[in-house]
């Protein structure tokens, strides 16, 4: 996920999202073949607020039978051809009326995104919603402009490769950004053809839940989107596992998509896109063009949404030279991001996800410590309307090396780590000794060692004097354990497609 680190503005328009709160009826069961039912075995589980500790619906809770359910709708649509062989103009036409939908609904969307896992309503409404809508809007356009190929063959020879929807798409989908991670999965699998069964995750199912009586309303057929809410060792595992799925679309930890990639091995050999962990570096040298926007976007860059980023540049490299007044500046920056009630507009920080997860989190500051790190921000009383137990304050270590923890293990939470490097080559050093490889970034005034860094950092993606920006046009993923596959761009289209080559003999033709 691919976020500016400019500050965003508070809504300009007044209201109560308190009263807007404890009026929402979310939906809480599957949507399954067009309807909403509840998990076969009757289980539920319960989705809470993190700020409060209040249940905010007890969900569906679907597993295997739910999934099989699921994947048979979505293979009966697929072989219908209600969509999968409609003109792709056709496609477009719902998709965007589906974009449409979200848009109007987003005030119901931010809340849902807000109250599911403890974001500010601010980045709810300003950035994920209209980040959704642009990519399905991106993606519905493109429906109409994939070409096919004609091969350079002999003049008696027609040869045309083709490229067909693959079937069933699954998703699995992480809950730090949850409607907008889903759309770049289920976008450019819809636009092509494709079926979708979206299993959201079980800490942030709201928005999904909602997302599918907008696609009903919108006109998508019956089975050709599907809502399998669980926990994810059985509703994931049971699609991850599934003959019937053609292509299995993940984002999350880089233990779970190894977990999945050996389940696609079990079962059908079902292709594989994983958007997994990261640790990503940012790398900040003597002759950086502007000091205090390279201070901003670092910590932007990791405190946004309480850490909660897989491309967040939570290692720091300094070049000596500036590293004092790089950090004084980052520490007073810092100690402004002050966590509060996600619903007020003003909030900038807020909860993380769970207590379980701020729990491990802590864990890892208290590792930092126990490493030798020196911690320059993260002390503090507890925060005004969030619990306890999911407000970690935004946390600053220096003096950090390769050889500790929170050097090298992704956390997912607000912990940035300093690291001191003398030259361009000790910083690459630096940043490459990861087993992650999803992004980096380098801040320097001089062109040559901008691009002589972009060739040597082992990464999916580099920024150059800019820190977690980009848009749908640019392709997104990483390398190492951080996954294979790309979202965003035409390039999402090949794990959602097969190419099909076509060989006509015309010398036999009549």
């Amino acid at each position: 996920m691919t976020l500016s680190p400019t500050p965003v503005a508070a809504p300009t328009h007044v209201k109560d999202w308190h009263a807007a709160a404890r009026d929402l009826s979310p939906e809480a069961e599957a949507f399954i073949d067009g309807r909403y039912r509840p998990a076969r075995s009757g289980a539920t589980f319960a989705t809470l607020n993190p700020a409060t500790g209040r249940i905010l619906a007890d969900v569906a809770a679907c597993g295997e039978a739910d999934a099989d359910a699921a994947v048979a709708a979505a293979i009966r649509a697929f072989e219908t051809g209600s969509w999968s062989r409609a003109a792709p103009a056709a496609r477009k036409a719902v998709l965007l009326r589906l974009a449409d939908l979200i848009e109007a609904d987003a005030d119901a969307f931010a809340l849902l995104e807000t109250l599911d896992m403890g974001k500010p309503i601010r980045d709810s409404l300003a950035i994920d919603v209209p980040a959704a809508v642009r990519c399905l809007r991106w993606f519905a356009e493109a429906a109409d402009k994939l070409y096919d190929e004609i091969a350079p063959t002999r003049g008696d020879v027609l040869a045309m490769i083709r490229r067909v929807p693959v079937g069933v798409v699954a998703a699995i989908v992480p809950w730090n950004f949850p409607l907008v991670t889903a759309m770049t999965k289920i976008a450019p699998a819809l636009a092509a053809g494709n079926s979708v069964v979206l299993k959201p995750s079980e800490l942030s199912p709201l928005s999904a839940l909602r997302l599918g009586r907008l696609a009903a309303e919108a006109g998508l057929p019956d089975g050709v989107f599907n809502v399998l809410p669980g926990i994810g060792a059985e509703a994931g595992r049971a699609l991850a596992l599934h003959d019937g799925v053609a292509s299995l679309a993940f984002t999350g930890s880089t233990a779970v998509g190894k977990l999945l990639m050996t389940y696609a091995g079990r079962s059908n050999m079902k292709k594989v896109g994983l958007e997994c962990g990261g640790k990503s570096a940012n790398i900040v040298l003597a002759d950086c063009p502007d000091l205090d926007r390279a201070v901003q976007a670092a910590a932007m860059g990791v405190f946004q949404n309480q850490g909660q980023i897989c491309n967040a540049g939570t290692r720091l490299i300094l070049e000596r030279p500036i590293r004092d007044e790089f950090l004084e500046k980052l520490v007073a920056l810092v100690r402004t991001f002050e966590p509060g009630d996600p619903l007020l507009p003003e909030t900038r920080f807020g909860a993380l996800v769970s207590a379980a997860h701020a729990e491990r989190v802590r864990g890892y500051i208290a590792k930092g410590l126990a490493d030798g790190a020196t911690r320059l921000t993260g002390e503090g009383p507890p925060a005004a309307g969030l619990v306890p137990e999911t407000c970690v304050r935004p946390t600053v270590f220096a003096d950090v090396d390769n050889s500790m923890a929170i050097a090298r293990e992704e956390i997912f939470g607000p912990v940035l780590s300093v690291f001191d490097a003398g030259s361009l080559d000790e910083a690459v050093a630096i940043a490459n000794d990861s087993p992650y490889g999803l992004a980096a970034a380098v801040w320097t005034g001089s062109l040559a060692r901008a691009l002589e860094a972009e060739r040597r950092l082992d990464t999916g993606f580099v920024w150059i004097n800019t820190l977690r920006v980009g848009d749908i046009t640019v392709p997104f993923g990483g390398v190492k354990a951080s996954g294979s596959g790309r979202d965003k761009s035409f390039h999402a289209f090949d794990s959602v497609t097969h190419r099909k080559s076509v060989w006509v003999d015309l010398s036999a033709s009549s």
